[in-house]
């Protein structure tokens, strides 16, 4: 009876560690844009992290243009 015990629950952990790290980010990046600061200076530290090298060149104009959306 303990074995079957110690069986479930590791694989209940198991279970659980696989959705947790499945969910921890994939392939695909979203950027998120604060709503609370203007969009001048969001552009500005957008900008900024990609003159820092902080985020690719892909992802600075993807950004850029969801700010300019707004």
């Amino acid at each position: 009876m303990l074995k079957m015990l110690k069986k479930s629950v590791m694989g209940v952990c198991v279970i659980a560690l696989v959705l947790a790290l499945s969910a921890c980010g994939g392939s695909s990046t979203k950027t998120t844009v604060t709503a609370t600061e203007t969009q001048g200076k969001q552009l500005m530290d957008l900008k900024e992290a990609y003159d820092k090298g902080v985020i690719t060149e892909k992802e600075y104009h993807r950004t850029k243009n969801e700010i300019l959306k707004q």
